[in-house]
């Protein structure tokens, strides 16, 4: 719940009852960890914009730079332990920045639907440059790797982006709502802190496996495109025999 900053000042905890439902690994990590970060700028009077631009910043830096080393780690003159570690790093504190912003801005009450635009914009330039160092690291450390698979990758990759942006906006319906942990550590795949710390790992270990990632990664949004059609599909029949869909 949005607190009086004047009253009293907030809590860790009350920044955290404030993030939006997320995967398993975001929600006990990245929002932990946010919440903290939350409330720092808010002592600092940081606004949540400027969380906003942590989180490009970081974000899109972070994937430049794994994109510009893909062909040194190739070749063997840069440690990929060390990308991809320095990577995960990054990527992650990114991602704590951009769970922050929205905390700070639904505890301090000072959300708004430019706010909301503009951390949705920076969403998309961040997976932009994260989908670009994917394929570098692919194509670099493959060189014979499937433009179609790089262009379909990168297409089926957008599909996070659209639900992201559905999730912030309230629209989105998860396939599977149920909370048992079982399920969410299926849908874990789903979760952007376990993808970029599944890339990372990638990166640290064997960049030549980065194919195998855009094939799991592309098999599975692609998957959830066409469950979510159907869904929604079956969601506006119901409705239209109803009667209640909006006309």
């Amino acid at each position: 719940m949005p607190v009086d900053v004047h009253a009293g000042q907030p809590t860790a905890a009350q920044f955290y009852r404030n993030s939006r439902p997320s995967g398993l690994l975001t929600e006990q990590f990245n929002h932990r960890v946010a919440a903290w970060l939350s409330l720092s700028a808010h002592r600092l009077r940081w606004t949540p914009t400027t969380l906003t631009a942590c989180n490009l910043v970081l974000g899109v830096a972070t994937s430049v730079g794994v994109l510009l080393l893909a062909g040194p780690m190739a070749v063997g003159d840069v440690s990929a332990w060390l990308v991809g570690l320095t990577a995960w790093t990054l990527w992650q504190l990114a991602y704590i920045a951009d769970c922050a912003d929205g905390q700070l801005a639904r505890v301090t009450s000072t959300a708004s639907p430019a706010g909301g635009r503009l951390d949705i914009l920076c969403d998309i330039a961040v997976q932009i440059a994260l989908v670009a160092a994917i394929a570098a690291v692919t194509t670099a450390a493959r060189p014979g790797t499937p433009a179609w698979l790089v262009a379909v990758f990168s297409g089926s990759w957008m599909v996070n982006l659209v639900t992201s942006v559905m999730s912030k906006e309230g629209t989105n319906v998860s396939l599977v709502a149920s909370e048992v942990v079982a399920v969410r550590l299926v849908k874990l795949v789903r979760d952007y802190s376990f993808m970029i710390t599944l890339i990372a790992a990638v990166i640290a270990v064997r960049p030549a496996w980065m194919i195998w990632v855009m094939v799991l990664f592309t098999a599975i949004n692609s998957g959830f495109l066409l469950a979510s059609i159907a869904q929604a599909g079956r969601a506006n029949l119901t409705a239209t025999a109803k009667g209640t869909a909006p006309r």
